[in-house]
């Protein structure tokens, strides 16, 4: 179905629930696309410190290759 068509179909049927219906459908929605309302964003800073933090590590030799991931992941498996 064309984006257009969803589109006109959820603004007709929409005005026709209840509000708790609304409020339901909305929640689904959100549950759909894992939307949590209490999750706070942090701010540009925030998220920039991070990222430098990340890389310091990261130059310091503090991470795991991917072959290592590899390896260990195969050990994993192993085990079950």
């Amino acid at each position: 179905m064309r984006t257009t068509v969803i589109e006109k179909e959820l603004s007709a049927y929409l005005p026709l629930l209840s509000k708790e219906q609304q409020d339901l459908v909305l929640k689904m929605v959100k549950s759909i696309l894992h939307i949590d309302d209490n999750t706070k964003r942090i701010s540009i800073e925030q998220y920039n410190a991070e990222i430098e933090s990340a890389v310091r590590e990261i130059n310091a030799g503090k991470f795991v290759s991917h072959e290592e991931v590899i390896k260990q992941s195969k050990k994993w498996l192993k085990r079950k």
